[in-house]
């Protein structure tokens, strides 16, 4: 994984936890503490507010959140691909729970014409 994919993951890591620990992105990434220090430097410079310190721990700034994130086209595809196979496999009211939840993504997603 290149470095921006990884900061990137870790974004999305540090928005989807109330707290995320050093070990837990460096054992997630494969990657050194000292590259996970690094890349939460990196975030910081940018202009991402979190708050933490090493040994005890990231997260966001309160009431910080990042805007929807676009799907790549692999992701939009296993998404095409799950919804056969919800509708394939298993019962209706599933199949509408699934539909409900997609439909609820796709309210918060700008998706590219």
């Amino acid at each position: 994984m290149n470095r921006i994919d990884r900061i990137s993951a870790i974004l999305i890591q540090l928005q989807s936890h109330s707290l995320v620990k050093e070990h837990q992105i460096s054992e997630r990434f494969e990657i050194s503490l000292r590259t996970v220090y690094r890349d939460i430097r990196t975030l910081e410079e940018a202009g991402v507010p979190i708050i933490g310190n090493p040994g005890i721990g990231y997260s966001f700034a309160e009431g910080f959140k990042l805007p929807p994130l676009m799907f790549t086209q692999e992701e939009d595809l296993s998404f095409l691909i799950a919804e056969k196979l919800v509708h394939k496999l298993t019962d209706s009211n599933n199949n509408k729970h699934y539909k409900s939840g997609i439909e609820k993504i796709s309210s918060v997603m700008r998706f590219a014409d």
